[in-house]
């Protein structure tokens, strides 16, 4: 049985979650039904004309692009706005468009992963890593035959929950004391003796945006009056998403060999692939950045690469980075489209990894760069 769209938006949420979108950005459906079963998908970068056309073409349920159609606000889609007429061909056909940007541009793996992919590199960690979850540290110390019931209690408040796993905890069993003083209601224990009781230390860790819930249930299900535990903010680390990638190549190998690497890597284009830096430097470290990527300019020189692919490089920024020496990244300018075309395929996995042979899914080969003549003096 297909799926329905709603179920392949949650797998495609799962890999690209919307969290990780910038809030400038326009991800998600921009149209289509989420109760419709969905046979078949288009994968490409670009919601335009020739690849909506193509999905048309194919009978496709669900175009998944990049880029997104309406990234600015609109008050209408009528059929004679181009943007609007996209729309209404897809409607027409049943075709969905959900649209997945800056939240698979930080994914772990995204875009700049595909794109580290294609040219080979290994070891690739965020080139700008995005701060990972704040978490905070829970200990709790219960008597040992109501602990299972207050561990319970704290996973189903969302507590044992870090990076795909739940449940986690330690525990280990000691003796607690304590004298219940004038006024107190002690559930073990005697107004004015000292107490010893065997209990349960249980550490485990939890989402901060669960705190209140956590320590709640702690406070229901633990049958002391007063729980004695500790709550600890975790220190922030960088997390596996962010932009960018950084990784090195198997070999080294000079600077011209790897812009033919990129070259013969990405899908041709009219804009082709620019390079700026000494042909014989040799290139290990290299970093990526899908999509127009100067602003990472200053990253990509603390990362300590040998090189620097991304797009759309502006002159000024380039020149200015060149300018500080023969030590700086050498510069690999590609085409947009290019840069982030490898990223369908991964995409494309996605869905065949979630539904198996019940999606048919397909990569658009479309060449939609904007750009499509070159003259140079040799031509």
């Amino acid at each position: 049985m297909s799926p329905t769209l709603a179920e392949v938006i949650t797998a495609l949420e799962r890999a690209y979650p919307p969290a990780l979108a910038e809030s400038w950005d326009a991800i998600g459906l921009v149209c289509g039904d989420r109760a419709e079963p969905v046979r078949s998908v288009l994968v490409c970068v670009d919601p335009v004309e020739s690849t909506v056309d193509e999905a048309v073409e194919l009978g496709a349920d669900l175009v998944l692009a990049h880029h997104p159609l309406l990234l600015r606000g609109v008050h209408g889609v009528p059929a004679d706005d181009p943007k609007g007429s996209l729309v209404h061909k897809l409607i027409r056909a049943g075709s969905a468009l959900y649209c997945a940007h800056t939240n698979a541009d930080s994914a772990d793996p995204g875009v700049s992963d595909a794109l580290a992919d294609a040219l080979g590199l290994i070891g690739t960690s965020p080139l700008d890593a995005k701060p990972g979850e704040p978490m905070d540290a829970l200990t709790v110390f219960v008597p040992a035959a109501h602990a299972p019931r207050v561990l319970d209690a704290l996973t189903e408040a969302g507590a044992g929950r870090f990076d795909g796993y739940s449940h986690g905890a330690w525990t280990v069993d000691g003796t607690g004391q304590f004298m219940p003083l004038e006024g107190s209601n002690p559930v073990l224990g005697s107004v004015g003796e000292l107490h010893k009781e065997p209990e349960t230390r249980i550490e485990t860790v939890l989402p901060r945006s669960r705190r209140t819930a956590v320590v709640e249930a702690l406070r229901s299900a633990h049958p002391y009056e007063v729980p004695a535990f500790d709550l600890h903010e975790m220190a922030a680390l960088p997390s596996t998403k962010g932009l960018g990638r950084v990784g090195e190549l198997p070999e080294p190998e000079p600077f011209s060999a790897f812009v033919r690497r990129v070259a013969d890597a990405l899908p041709a284009t009219a804009w082709g692939v620019r390079a700026a830096g000494d042909p014989e430097r040799m290139i290990k470290r290299v970093a990526v950045c899908g999509g127009a990527g100067d602003s990472m300019l200053a990253a990509a020189t603390r990362s300590g690469a040998d090189a620097y692919v991304t797009a759309d490089l502006r002159h000024h920024p380039a020149d200015e980075h060149l300018a500080k020496g023969p030590r700086m990244p050498a510069l690999v300018d590609v085409s947009h489209w290019a840069s982030e075309w490898p990223w369908c395929e991964q995409a494309a996995g996605v869905i065949r990894a979630a539904f198996g042979g019940t999606v048919a899914v397909h990569v658009s080969t479309r060449r939609t760069d904007p750009w499509t003549l070159a003259v140079s003096d040799s031509d």
